[in-house]
């Protein structure tokens, strides 16, 4: 990651570039690179940040959806930022939604990519098979179309992760907690613009998944990404890129 990490007064993130403020939030098992191509494309006219969700730092019984949404409430106010533009993908798009519903005068607009908060078909209750790098790398492969975006860097990460028992407890206990968190009767009161940015190949949280968030979300857009899986940004930087562009492009400029 070429981006340095700021470490100060409790919060961890990254920091980039000046104006109209992007807020990227990450998913469960999401590093900061996952957004490295979305930094260099908007830093150049816009404000972009980073903050690393404390998913191995907070109590273990307050963890959850909700818990990681007041921390980015905390973090926003630390920033001194109001009317942002939220960008999450995975967890981090269900953290978006539930911060939205709770502060949307403080939210600009919304973009989703890959977000849970509906339905998502991700490692499921546990990890049968955690001691097996193979396994592992099956289950990382199995987030993209090309399973060759699962570097060994990556699927490195993702094993140690797994293999650590305290981070391991934390992993389900927040994947849990976002599958019990269904947030169907909670969208339609987000009349904010929010940009749906989605892999047509996304197994994780499929394409019905975001079909149903445009159906239930009464200000969004629906964009496809085709030959792609769960993470967009990542696996299709240029086609994300440009849809995030046209977007705020119509919502900020205007």
């Amino acid at each position: 990651m070429k981006y340095e990490v700021i470490d100060e007064d409790g919060f961890k993130y990254i920091e980039a570039g000046k104006g109209e403020p992007l807020v990227l939030l990450h998913g469960l098992m999401g590093e900061l690179s996952n957004w490295e191509q979305v930094i260099d494309h908007f830093k150049g006219n816009y404000h972009v940040l980073v903050p690393i969700l404390p998913i191995y730092e907070l109590p273990i019984l307050t963890l959850g959806v909700k818990s990681l949404s007041k921390y980015v409430n905390r973090f926003l106010k630390y920033k001194k930022l109001s009317q942002v533009v939220l960008i999450g993908n995975s967890l981090g798009g269900h953290v978006g939604l539930v911060f939205t519903t709770s502060h949307q005068e403080n939210v600009k607009a919304l973009v989703l990519t890959g977000s849970s908060g509906l339905y998502e078909n991700a490692f499921g209750g546990s990890f049968p098979r955690r001691e097996s790098y193979d396994y592992i790398r099956e289950k990382v492969e199995f987030t993209f179309y090309d399973p060759a975006v699962a570097t060994k860097e990556l699927v490195d990460d993702v094993y140690k992760s797994v293999n650590d028992r305290s981070r391991v407890i934390r992993i389900l206990a927040l994947a849990k907690s976002a599958i019990r968190h269904n947030m169907s009767k909670d969208l339609s009161r987000i009349t904010i613009p929010v940009s749906l940015i989605w892999g047509k190949q996304d197994k994780v949280t499929p394409p019905e998944v975001a079909e149903e968030f445009h159906e239930l979300l009464p200000n969004s857009e629906l964009n496809w990404v085709d030959k792609c899986g769960h993470a967009p940004m990542m696996e299709r930087p240029e086609a994300f890129n440009e849809y995030l562009e046209k977007f705020l492009n119509r919502i900020l400029l205007k």
